[in-house]
């Protein structure tokens, strides 16, 4: 039984509010997630004048600067969540992304390694109201496999930028330092605010608002925990893309180190990206007809071959940069059936709560995949072996948590889902 509360009026604008199309609240939302992906790709090339700039001794610790973020991203995803099912979607994400946009300033006059780790945690605090409002405000119209195609059909337009977003920083570097990186992205941030202040109305139903409270928060948290199906699908999805963090971690280091191409970086970045962006392509289409489930669990057992593949590439052909952007980019593509279709599994039993289930799941998520993606990225000692022996170690868990989630029973379709009462 859902419960209105007389406080819902707070969370809506008095003027008249403007009608947003499919197509366009789409473009939105994957410019709002792309904020997150540039303030993360945009930064790969420059690691090399950041050790140097900031003084590090060991390269790998540069690699903090995405961690760090990451790290944020997780922490901040718990509180967005609550206050966007208390306050509405719209203010919340004004809010977030205008102190996306003060911390990325923040990052650009930093004196110390350690406080551009602070800002790039500050930053991330405010980066986790993105993904985890475009989820919620999707969640809000949409649920099931509908719901899984339009994220897949944001995640590929938000796909551009992991494409471009290197090649971007490198052509800054050509022209000015490090710091202008923060700059460029704190601009692109200001455009996407002045149009979700302009077109984005409130999407949270008055019904379902929730006051900020203890008892309330726990009792929305125990229902999240307490889907096995759900929790199996959350933590699955996070060590699937725990994978991807740690050679996110890595990849500059990889191109510049193991096969000598630094210059290669941006190109052999984008086509990586592009086999993640043709996978989010090729979901959005079949992921209806054919269900999430199948779609996203047949991905993951093709994961686990491609990475044993991987491994044997890393121990017999370590030197060949064409046989390792092959296997990566495929199996790259392979998270990219995974990752969305997981989350909306996830998400499936959760309408009432679609806030707090959100950020929920997204800090469990985030959390552990930069843990874990930190752990395989802190391994790099100038060969791919790190990267290929994590890629098999996250498949095969992520498989087996999904075989304990479905109870032995895969590639099911159900007809229904069960949404828990509030």
């Amino acid at each position: 039984m859902r419960t209105t509360y007389p406080h819902k009026a707070v969370m809506h604008s008095p003027r008249k509010q403007p009608k947003l199309g499919g197509l366009e609240l789409t473009v939105m939302m994957a410019a709002v997630m792309a904020l997150n992906a540039l303030a993360i790709d945009a930064m790969l090339p420059a690691f090399p004048r950041m050790t140097a700039g900031l003084g590090l001794v060991d390269p790998n610790r540069v690699q903090f600067v995405i961690t760090a973020y990451l790290l944020g991203m997780g922490a901040g995803s718990l509180v967005h969540g609550p206050l966007s099912d208390r306050y509405g979607r719209r203010p919340i994400l004004l809010g977030a992304i205008a102190g996306y946009i003060v911390c990325a300033l923040a990052c650009s006059f930093a004196t110390s390694f350690d406080m551009l780790i602070a800002m790039r945690i500050a930053q991330g605090l405010f980066g986790a109201g993105l993904g985890v409002l475009v989820t919620s405000i999707i969640r809000d119209q949409f649920e099931g496999d509908a719901m899984a195609r339009r994220m897949s059909t944001i995640f590929l337009v938000f796909m551009a930028v992991p494409i471009v977003a290197p090649l971007v920083g490198s052509v800054v570097l050509i022209f000015a330092g490090w710091r202008s990186i923060f700059d460029l992205i704190a601009i692109m941030a200001v455009a996407v605010l002045v149009w979700v202040v302009l077109r984005l109305p409130e999407t949270l139903d008055p019904q379902n608002v929730v006051p900020i409270k203890a008892k309330t928060l726990t009792a929305s948290w125990k229902q999240v925990i307490s889907d096995r199906t759900a929790n199996c699908y959350m933590i699955a999805g996070a060590t699937a893309q725990a994978a991807l963090f740690g050679y996110l971690n890595s990849s500059q280091q990889i191109f510049e180190r193991t096969f000598g191409a630094p210059d290669f970086f941006p190109i052999g970045f984008a086509i990586i990206a592009i086999g993640i962006a043709c996978a989010n392509f090729t979901n959005a289409r079949i992921v209806e007809r054919f269900g999430a489930r199948r779609v996203s669990q047949t991905a993951l057992i093709a994961f686990i071959f491609i990475a044993i593949l991987q491994a044997f590439a890393a121990i017999f052909a370590p030197a060949s940069l064409p046989l390792f952007l092959v296997l990566i980019t495929a199996n790259m593509a392979m998270i990219g059936f995974v990752g969305s279709n997981f989350s909306s599994i996830a998400m499936q039993p959760f309408g009432a709560i679609a806030g707090t289930a959100s950020s929920f799941q997204n800090f469990v998520r985030t959390i552990w995949a930069a843990f874990i993606g930190a752990i395989i990225g802190q391994q790099f000692n100038g060969a791919v072996t790190p990267v290929a022996l994590g890629f098999l170690a996250c498949g095969l868990t992520a498989f087996t948590l999904i075989l304990y989630g479905e109870r032995g029973k895969l590639f099911t379709r159900p007809g229904t889902t069960k949404h828990l009462p509030m």
